[in-house]
């Protein structure tokens, strides 16, 4: 008569087999630190906010434009009973849009007292950069887009590092009425 294996036992002992037959993984030499932020195009330029900059990411959502205030403000938009800001952020800097509706996106700041939906031209998602191809020199850049732009992680191509919080304390920003 054959003797009957507890359940139990048949998964302990088929654990066992698969760790026997398993291959092993590579081994890491080097453990390379990263970088991560969201990034995206703007004005035909690529950019990287830090993630914590970033609060939300939306589609651009319909808005109510307002009177009296300069052309790069959309207007509002309720975004969950809040009402929203949009800044096309190509147009404040003296940019035109070149992307397709679809294709545009709206990254929210909403941090101490700005709460504000910044229109970008493309998404193109997280981003994992070597921190060891951080450089403070940066590329052949728009004089505009100085101030707000606080170094680079070159690769293929340089990813710009865009600082919000400069934004948000720069004066001509802040103030959007004609």
């Amino acid at each position: 008569m054959s003797e009957t294996i507890h359940p139990f036992d048949l998964l302990q002992q088929l654990a066992e087999r698969c760790r026997q037959l398993a291959s092993g993984l590579p081994a890491q030499t080097m453990v390379a630190e990263t970088w991560s932020g969201v990034g995206f195009r703007l004005a035909g330029q690529t950019m990287v906010a830090a993630m914590g900059e970033v609060s939300e990411i939306l589609h651009e959502p319909r808005y109510t434009a307002l009177p009296r205030v300069k052309s790069w403000v959309r207007g509002v938009a309720n975004v969950r009973g809040r009402l929203l800001p949009i800044i096309d952020l190509s147009q404040f800097f003296g940019a035109t849009a070149s992307a397709p509706r679809k294709q545009r996106r709206v990254l929210v700041l909403d941090r101490d007292d700005l709460f504000v939906g910044l229109l970008v031209d493309e998404l193109f998602g997280m981003q994992h950069f070597p921190v060891s191809s951080f450089t403070t020199s940066v590329p052949a850049l728009a004089e505009r887009f100085r101030p707000f732009v606080v170094g680079a992680y070159v690769g293929d191509q340089a990813s710009l590092i865009f600082n919000f919080r400069a934004l948000a304390r720069d004066q001509a920003f802040l103030d959007v009425a004609i």
